[in-house]
């Protein structure tokens, strides 16, 4: 999460880092009940919905929910899309450390190394398909804890602390992000 990763580098408090996660996460849960609708009023194609997921929904496990809701082909271009979007958080990384001349340590984005891994084991692997099912649980219950904690680090009290400011701006540019992104995709500008 690209939040995580440049949060350090420009020396985010606390404080903003729990309103800038915390915003995040509701943003994404609204986007994880609603997109499916959308896309479903709008007429959205597979391939469109799940590219309009990658684009507009910050977090990946909230791409792969919104997309699963969807339908198959839609989760498929959803995660692709979306863990190529992922990948330029280590370049994000390094132009923000080197333009703020910062000595914080970059940390990778092991998830999507899990998930190459994961991808090419159920591939290339196909006698571990029993195991897989208990993995992929594992996985669920640890991503729910984890957007559990990230949801819980947000409060009245942080929020006063920070200011309305950057809860406003985020959920301003998520709505412009999310509205563009539609538009060009369904206009044909953005396509696979």
């Amino acid at each position: 999460m690209p939040i995580a990763a440049v949060g350090p580098i420009v020396e985010a408090t606390d404080e903003q880092m729990a309103v800038s996660l915390g915003t995040v996460f509701v943003l994404n849960s609204v986007a994880l009940l609603t997109f499916p609708a959308i896309g479903a009023l709008l007429r959205l194609s597979q391939t469109q919905f799940g590219l309009w997921a990658a684009l507009a929904i910050h977090d990946t496990s909230s791409v792969v929910g919104a997309a699963t809701k969807y339908g198959a082909a839609a989760l498929q271009v959803g995660t692709t899309v979306k863990l190529a979007r992922a990948l330029w958080i280590v370049p994000l990384s390094l132009a923000t450390a080197v333009r703020r001349k910062a000595k914080a340590r970059i940390q990778w984005p092991w998830f999507i190394a899990f998930f190459c891994l994961a991808t090419v084991c159920n591939t290339y692997l196909p006698a571990g398909h029993a195991e897989y099912g208990i993995l992929s649980q594992t996985a669920k219950i640890g991503l729910t804890v984890t957007l559990y904690l990230i949801g819980s680090g947000i409060s009245i009290a942080t929020l006063k602390q920070v200011g309305h400011a950057p809860l406003l701006l985020g959920v301003v540019l998520w709505l412009v992000v999310s509205l563009a992104s539609l538009a060009l995709i369904r206009g044909g500008m953005i396509s696979l």
